[in-house]
């Protein structure tokens, strides 16, 4: 079997007082969030997304993925020592695995990063009603669902699995250039017969892509000049 990797949505909110620190400070706490995000990114996937103007519980998301849980729990204790997560919460959190669909032939398994613009992520649950269903029914229902999906090439689906790691069944994850062909294909799935077996598929996060150093600048709308290694 392929090495399954582990890959962590983590959301953070600031403070509003930390905006009203000095700029040094403001600086330093930037920069050691970087750091701490370019260590894990030699030799790990990462990549950093503003939300800022998007939700007003979340301003910053880090997709990281590894081979290893235990590296992910370093990478976030070594972000919790660092002077900016003093003054943040994480109020959403997702973990998931990846692992190969039953119903598709599509290739989950390798590690890939987010390549679009946009980036639209969502937890995912579906009702007992659905495992009960024989294997065959489920997978003809979801041939449909595919099929609608695969009407919009231009957005990529991540979907990683999370039964038993987290409370959510998958993390839902695509990634676009075109929002409007999103938000279109999402509203075709609600038509669609594995639809009405959706217990659940919120909160949903629309997220811009950038770098870390970039994100962190969006958090207090300063500049800070990091090293060009900061975009993971």
């Amino acid at each position: 079997m392929s090495t399954r990797h582990f890959v962590k949505y983590t959301f953070l909110k600031m403070d509003p007082a930390w905006r009203r620190l000095g700029d040094e400070q403001r600086e330093q706490d930037k920069r050691e969030f970087n750091a701490a995000c370019e260590d894990f990114a030699d030799g790990h996937m990462l990549q950093a997304f503003s939300l800022v103007g998007t939700r007003g519980d979340a301003e910053l998301l880090l997709i990281s993925e590894a081979k290893n849980l235990d590296r992910i729990h370093e990478l976030h204790v070594v972000l919790g020592q660092s002077g900016l997560m003093k003054w943040a919460e994480i109020p959403h959190s997702f973990l998931g695995m990846r692992k190969s669909s039953e119903y598709s032939e599509d290739e989950r398994m390798t590690p890939r990063g987010f390549r679009g613009k946009y980036v639209f992520v969502y937890p995912f649950v579906k009702s007992r009603a659905w495992y009960a269903l024989p294997a065959e029914e489920r997978w003809r229902i979801m041939q449909g669902h595919i099929e609608v999906g695969r009407e919009y090439p231009g957005v990529d689906n991540h979907t990683t699995y999370s039964f038993g790691l987290d409370d959510q069944e998958f993390v839902v994850a695509f990634d676009t250039d075109d929002v409007g062909t999103f938000l279109d294909l999402v509203q075709r799935l609600r038509t669609t017969e594995a639809s009405a077996y959706t217990v659940r598929d919120t909160p949903s996060f629309t997220c811009l892509a950038m770098s870390v150093g970039r994100a962190l600048n969006a958090l207090d709308g300063e500049p800070v000049s990091f090293e060009a290694a900061s975009a993971v």
